[in-house]
């Protein structure tokens, strides 16, 4: 199963994108994974929130194949524990061809977006950065991936 991380905006901190790349060269041992950035749109003052998630929206679901499990970061999802993460992900791995992920931008997903996606998923109730979250989450898919295979990185 190939899995994808499609983010809006780049990391512009240089210790969140050192960390970041490091789980992703972590998460790469055990699965193809990749990473696509959609650059942040232009101009956006003269746009209204909805404009931005559509814009936004737009070019997420030109990246998105058929066949693809789409899973959005959004924090209305279903939150997990590490374990349950590892659970979920090795069933994926049984039914998916590729998985997506997707975080979106500062306001959210567009309603296009919203009905593609299959599943919704949350880190947190807590809100982060949008930077933060990528960290988290490609630590915590390195986490459900340790667990898969019994390795130690893990304790619970």
């Amino acid at each position: 199963m190939k899995t994808e991380l499609i983010m809006v905006g780049k990391t512009t901190d240089k210790h969140f994108q050192a960390s970041t790349d490091e789980y992703v060269r972590r998460v790469v041992h055990y699965m193809p994974f990749s990473l696509t950035v959609i650059p942040e749109l232009k101009a956006t003052r003269s746009l209204t929130e909805e404009q931005q998630r559509q814009a936004e929206g737009e070019q997420i679901l030109r990246l998105l194949q058929p066949g693809d499990t789409v899973v959005l970061l959004d924090e209305h999802g279903q939150e997990l524990r590490s374990i349950e993460l590892a659970r979920w992900l090795e069933q994926k791995r049984q039914t998916a061809r590729r998985l997506v992920f997707v975080i979106g931008g500062p306001y959210g997903f567009s309603p296009a977006v919203y009905a593609r996606a299959n599943e919704k998923l949350s880190l947190s109730r807590l809100t982060f950065s949008h930077q933060m979250v990528r960290l988290v989450f490609v630590e915590q898919l390195y986490r459900a991936c340790t667990i898969i295979k019994g390795e130690p990185y893990h304790h619970e």
